[in-house]
């Protein structure tokens, strides 16, 4: 079909959750339940869209992007509207498109006023997060980079408290800080390099030949990344905001919008610049071992279950930047599947933290109680994803916290031994609030009469368990995927490594000098290709 062709399927990924926008703006009013039935169908057909990208992009490929789709944009400034994808790319447009179909459908009976400005506003939010993921040139990143802010803005402020105001402009200038300090990089950048063309400035990376300037721009990218992860002191608003935005939008803020952060870092900061990476690296893995233990410390403190998430998932990202800025391909591997995990486990618990809510009205774990007799469906999917969260075996976290930690403890053994501090503190604190919530000491009277999971809730909530469930018990696909894109990273920041096998089983060839190349290396998991 031509719009799956290799020319136009990734176009039409991302204009399908805006043409879904259009037809609503278009809608008139008080067509509540019309307009649900277009807005599922479109967060549907989004995702549906999306899976011949399974199929069609080859991991063996040469060429390190795929489905190159080039246009002009500003032709005097050289901008050009170009998309392209590789496995990392990939991976994350798909659980865009995915977490994007389950926010929407989760919100059928949460929201009862202003559907048509709600569905249109997370089609938005979806069409920019999708554009962040396909982006090939600096400009056009930097545009849906921005853009992200204006509908994740007015989801947190829709209700019109105060406290959502206040979550909001908070959200809004944390991340536009950070965001004009990449502004200025980029155009730093253009000035140094004459093009916006991320393929040719990955392959003339800023090293130390080129002076301080790649410090300083490195620098610029780090900070807007950072403050989008978030990584540690960056945090303040996430708390805030999950807390006080709609359960779908939440999702899709701790989902995905969060993984643009660590995006950005894997796909610009480190092999754009990789001397300045290493001359920095000491800071950030410090700041995400901080983020770590800092993180699940501060879980234990919480009363509200969407801030509970919210400090849980400072500590699982900051888990993934670990994995990062080890700068190993097992780390590298561990941090894309650990944020996938991540978007598919939390955002399963603030679906859950939504239904609550929309039962009581209230996300104070201390109005809760005993709710496993009134609600067993819930008692037992809450469970699932409280375990799925915390990297219990055979869920995708677990395959995702042991990469990372391998990945570390190839470096230095303490930054493993940090890392499992506050992952056990994480692991508590969940089994903590859960016990609390379904089997507390006292039941609310109030929760006595509870309706259990319909059925659209209970498929929503399977489906996110089913594929952590899947990533767990056979990761090789994701594997497989990311093969590319790592081995790309790893030579970047370490140029005499043409190979990485012998980096993911050495112990101590991350600081030495170069090694003769060995044989192409074959998956992490020991299958062939």
């Amino acid at each position: 079909m031509f719009f799956f062709s290799e020319h136009h399927i990734l176009s039409t990924v991302l204009f399908t959750p805006l043409v879904g926008a259009l037809v609503l703006l278009f809608m008139p009013h008080g067509l509540g339940d019309l307009q649900r039935k277009v807005a599922n169908a479109f967060g549907l057909l989004g995702f549906i869209v999306s899976l011949p990208l399974l199929w069609k992009s080859k991991s063996a490929s040469a060429e390190p992007f795929q489905f190159i789709a080039d246009a002009s944009w500003i032709p005097s400034l050289g901008v050009h509207f170009r998309l392209g994808v590789d496995g990392l790319s990939v991976v994350l447009v798909l659980l865009t498109t995915l977490l994007g179909a389950i926010a929407i459908a989760s919100s059928w009976s949460a929201i009862q006023t202003r559907e048509k400005e709600y569905y249109i506003l997370l089609l938005l939010l979806q069409t920019t997060v999708l554009g962040v993921f396909m982006s090939l040139d600096l400009v056009l990143f930097y545009a849906f980079w921005e853009l992200m802010l204006v509908p994740m803005y007015f989801l947190i402020v829709a209700g019109g408290s105060e406290n959502q105001a206040s979550a909001a402009i908070k959200f809004f200038l944390y991340s536009l800080a950070g965001s004009v300090l990449m502004l200025l990089a980029i155009l730093a950048v253009y000035a140094h390099r004459g093009t916006f063309d991320v393929r040719e400035i990955l392959l003339h990376p800023f090293t130390a030949q080129d002076g301080h300037v790649g410090n300083w721009l490195f620098v610029g990218f780090v900070l807007a990344f950072a403050v989008r992860v978030p990584m540690f002191p960056f945090h303040r608003w996430l708390p805030d905001a999950l807390a006080e935005a709609p359960a779908a939008a939440a999702l899709l803020l701790a989902g995905v919008v969060l993984k643009t952060g660590a995006y950005g870092l894997l796909r610009f900061s480190v092999p754009m610049f990789p001397d300045a990476m290493w001359k920095f690296r000491s800071l950030l893995v410090g700041l995400s071992l901080i983020a770590v233990v800092y993180g699940a410390l501060i879980c234990v403190a919480q009363k509200d279950l969407a801030r509970l998430l919210a400090y849980s998932s400072i500590s699982q990202m900051g888990l993934g930047t670990l994995g990062i800025f080890a700068l190993t391909p097992m780390g590298l591997y561990g941090s894309v599947i650990l944020q996938v995990s991540h978007g598919l486990a939390t955002g399963a618990l603030l679906l859950v933290t939504g239904i609550l809510y929309e039962r009581r009205g209230t996300g104070l774990i201390s109005e809760f109680g005993r709710l496993a007799k009134p609600m067993p469906k819930l008692a037992a999917i809450y469970a699932a994803v409280t375990l799925a969260s915390l990297g219990l075996p055979l869920f995708g976290a677990f395959i995702g916290e042991l990469t990372i930690l391998h990945g570390a403890y190839e470096v230095r053994w303490y930054w493993a031994a940090w890392s499992l501090l506050g992952v056990i503190l994480a692991a508590g604190s969940l089994l903590w609030f859960y016990q609390r919530v379904m089997f507390g000491a006292e039941a609310n009277p109030a929760n006595t009469d509870w309706l259990d999971l319909d059925r659209r809730e209970l498929a929503l909530l399977l489906s996110l368990i089913l594929l952590s469930l899947w990533i767990g018990l056979y990761p090789t696909p994701l594997f497989r995927a990311l093969q590319r894109p790592v081995e790309n990273i790893v030579s970047a920041v370490h140029p005499e490594f043409r190979s990485t096998a012998h980096l993911r089983l050495g112990t101590s060839g991350y600081e030495t000098a170069a090694r003769t190349p060995a044989p192409k290396p074959t998956l992490p998991t020991g299958e062939a290709k």
